[in-house]
C-alpha cells in the first residue's frame, strides 16, 4: 500500500490531510467501482447479444429489456450473474470477491467505521490509507478482469481521451 503520507502533504510539523483529500479519495474509489460494474455488465450485454443474435437479428424490444436488466443489477448480482454466463479462473473469482466485500464496506460502513477519524489529520490520513487499500483490491479485481478479456491495462499505449459526454 503506497504512503498516503506522502500522497497528500506531508509536512514537516505534521500531516497536513483535509477532509476534501478523503472525499476526493472516496470518489476515486467510486468510480473503479463502477468500472467494475460496467465491464462486468459488458460481459453480460455481449453474452446476451450472441445468445439471441442480436447483431443479425434486430429486436429493439428484447434489446432494451436485456439493457435494463442488466442495468438494474448491483455489483453482487452482475458478478454472479457473470459467472454463472462465463466461468472464470479462480483467481479472478476470488479478486472479485473480495473486490464485492470492499465496495460493500465502502458505500455501507466506511464512515461509520471511522467515524471520529475525520475530525483530526492524522485520522484523515488513516482514512485516506484505508480508502487506498479499497481502491487497490478493486483496482485489482477490474484489472484481472479485463485481461481476462484480452485487455491488460498495464500496457495500454498513451492515447489521447475523449473529453465530450456522449448520452447512454
Amino acid at each position: 500500500m503506497p504512503d498516503v503520507k506522502g500522497l497528500y502533504g506531508l509536512q514537516n510539523n505534521g500531516i497536513m490531510v483535509s477532509l476534501s483529500n478523503v472525499y476526493a479519495k472516496f470518489g476515486e474509489v467510486a468510480e473503479a467501482v463502477q468500472l467494475l460494474e460496467t465491464e462486468l455488465g459488458n460481459i453480460l450485454l455481449s453474452v446476451s447479444i450472441a445468445e439471441h443474435d442480436l447483431v443479425n437479428k434486430r429486436d429493439l424490444a428484447l434489446a432494451r429489456k436485456i439493457f435494463s436488466d442488466v442495468d438494474k443489477k448491483t455489483l453482487g448480482q452482475l458478478i454472479r450473474a457473470a459467472q454463472a454466463k462465463v466461468p472464470a479462473p479462480e483467481n479472478l473469482e476470488e479478486l472479485l470477491e473480495h473486490a464485492l466485500h470492499e465496495r460493500n464496506r465502502l458505500n455501507h460502513r466506511f464512515y461509520r467505521q471511522h467515524n471520529f477519524r475525520r475530525n483530526t489529520a492524522e485520522g484523515r490520513a488513516v482514512m485516506l490509507q484505508d480508502l487506498q487499500h479499497i481502491h487497490d483490491k478493486i483496482l485489482n479485481a477490474y484489472k484481472a478482469l479485463m485481461l481476462f478479456n484480452g485487455v491488460d491495462l498495464d500496457n495500454v499505449a498513451p492515447f489521447d481521451f475523449p473529453t465530450g459526454h456522449l448520452p447512454l
